[in-house]
């Protein structure tokens, strides 16, 4: 029942990739300095990020009760939300990158990072109010809620992926701390 919310959920990680950059080496000060900035506030909340996927996938064996897997969605849920509109935070906080339409770029990426964190926040609702006295109406509800997850994977990091093209991708690339930022064994992309 709970299978499917893991698979969904683990299309959500490939948002935090989005954030690590590809590889480059032409140094802009004021760019490295803000991509520095954003990729040492990432890397705590990725590490959050892949640790709520982690739990809800540990509990999606089918011999959980309902309640523990209300439980640890819920608190799964409500520490994406947090993540994704810490993330958002930084990026506001970075200011504009220093590149053409660097304003326009942090605006959108930032809107869309409170978009995630208030999606999740929503499933967490969603989650919390579903009958885990009657399991079958539990794994319904479920199953929408991992429909909602799977959109939200598949949806929501256009911005994202416009605020790191090109130079910004390049001098996130070189932070070491958006390096690390990624989950062990996921490949990032670029």
């Amino acid at each position: 029942m709970n299978k499917k919310l893991a698979a969904a959920l683990s299309g959500g990680a490939v948002l935090v990739l989005a954030l690590t950059g590809c590889g480059g080496d032409d140094g802009n000060e004021k760019l490295d300095s803000w991509a520095n900035q954003v990729c040492d506030a990432v890397q705590p909340q990725a590490k959050k990020i892949a640790a709520a996927n982690a739990a809800i996938q540990k509990e999606t064996s089918d011999n959980s009760t309902p309640e523990d897997v209300q439980k640890t969605d819920s608190k799964a849920f409500q520490d994406m939300s947090d993540a994704y509109k810490a993330i958002g935070a930084a990026v506001n906080k970075a200011g504009a990158p220093d590149v053409e339409n660097g304003e326009k770029k942090q605006t959108d990426a930032v809107k869309e990072l409170n978009g995630i964190s208030a999606s999740y926040a929503s499933l967490k609702k969603q989650v919390d109010d579903l009958d885990t006295d009657d399991q079958a109406k539990f794994a319904d509800g479920l199953k929408d809620i991992a429909t909602e997850l799977d959109k939200l994977s598949k949806s929501g990091n256009n911005a994202l992926k416009t605020l790191e093209e090109g130079e910004v991708g390049k001098a996130m690339a070189r932070q070491p701390s958006c390096k690390t930022a990624t989950a062990p064994g996921q490949a990032t992309q670029g």
